[in-house]
């Protein structure tokens, strides 16, 4: 399975997001923002967490408007799978690949430390948790806070399509919301950072099974 990372300028966990994808067995390749292309055969893209283009205008923004986010947009509309974390995420919804905003923390103040999560939906993203499995991962963001209207809201408890949430929220997110699943499942959107939790000498793995899932599930398909 073959897997590509995007850098922006201000990314600042391309290679982490490129670690987790090796560790899970996929093959990595790396994309600059400026690329309208991505490399041939990719079978997933990642959008890595930072601070693209310093978060001006609105966190996510700009990177929803550069060259690549074209090449993006027409994977995921022909069913290829997008995983976007942290800016990532405010990236994707930016781009109306996911629904909903990230909002200004609720206590006004950048964020950073491990929180508790739980696995909530069937999706290849976490098909290697447990259904309601408590797992641990660091968030570390400004703008984290999910909002979505109350229709946006009721459909994405109708249709399952929460993949993770909060044990307790951190940041003022509707329903403990954590990440969010496109309609089709093939999309996740997700604050915390998974990427930073692969290696147990840097603090826990809770985040390998959510890679080691997708290259399962994705073989599968």
């Amino acid at each position: 399975m073959k897997a590509c990372v995007i850098t922006f300028p201000g990314s600042n966990c391309d290679r982490d997001l490129v670690v987790g994808f090796a560790r899970a067995g996929f093959e990595v390749s790396r994309v600059w923002h400026k690329d309208s292309t991505l490399p041939a055969g990719t079978d997933v893209v990642g959008v890595p967490g930072g601070f693209s283009f310093g978060d001006y205008l609105r966190c996510g923004a700009i990177a929803a408007n550069s060259p690549v986010a074209g090449a993006i947009a027409a994977h995921a509309a022909r069913g290829g799978y997008v995983l976007g974390l942290c800016n990532g995420f405010q990236v994707l919804t930016e781009m109306r690949l996911l629904p909903g905003a990230l909002m200004r923390n609720a206590h006004l103040k950048f964020l950073c430390k491990v929180v508790g999560l739980t696995a909530c939906s069937g999706s290849v993203f976490t098909a290697a948790y447990a259904p309601g499995q408590r797992i641990a991962m660091p968030v570390a963001h400004h703008d984290g806070n999910y909002t979505i209207d109350a229709e946006g809201l009721a459909r994405l408890q109708g249709e399952e399509l929460v993949a993770f949430r909060y044990t307790r929220t951190p940041n003022g997110s509707m329903d403990d919301i954590a990440g969010v699943l496109s309609a089709n499942r093939r999309v996740l959107g997700l604050m915390p950072h998974p990427e930073r939790a692969v290696d147990a000498a840097l603090g826990g793995t809770d985040g390998l099974a959510l890679f080691a899932g997708l290259m399962g599930g994705m073989a599968l398909a």
